[in-house]
């Protein structure tokens, strides 16, 4: 699936938008806490901001460490899933990585019930599932 054409993703220094969408997928809809949410990486961190014409409708944080980079803080507006956005981000994250120096793999905590959906773009399942925020993860990790 793709997204419409209306859909653009970039690397964006807008953290305050962003922190606007997770809040709504992640604090409101899933009942993440706001402690848990808010870890103060989000300044170490790319950010990619998905815009369906002048709205923005998803987001992903990526962290570098040596040389993995870590996908994580990955959402959608509910208004805006069905149509390959999910998708589209990761692989943004995944080509903004094979971008930066010495970085060689992509690692995620996959949300236990999406990890079919990371398989699918190559991860792979490491490890027992954990919980993170009260919702069950598994870390799953792929090269570039």
């Amino acid at each position: 699936m793709t997204c419409p054409d209306s859909i653009r993703i970039e690397v964006t220094r807008d953290i305050p938008t962003c922190q606007a969408l997770r809040k709504v997928v992640f604090i409101d809809e899933q009942g993440v806490s706001l402690a848990e949410e808010v870890d103060g990486l989000d300044g170490k961190a790319i950010h990619l901001l998905a815009w369906d014409g002048d709205c923005p409708v998803g987001t992903a944080r990526i962290l570098m460490n040596g040389g993995v980079g870590k996908i994580g803080r990955v959402c959608v507006l509910p208004e805006a899933r069905g149509i390959g956005l999910g998708e589209a981000l990761i692989l943004a994250a995944l080509e903004e990585l094979r971008r930066q120096s010495g970085i060689s793999e992509a690692y995620l905590g996959s949300q236990s019930h999406a990890t079919g959906f990371y398989e699918k773009l190559g991860f792979a399942v490491e490890g027992e599932e954990f919980l993170d925020a009260g919702i069950l993860h598994r870390h799953m990790r792929r090269a570039l």
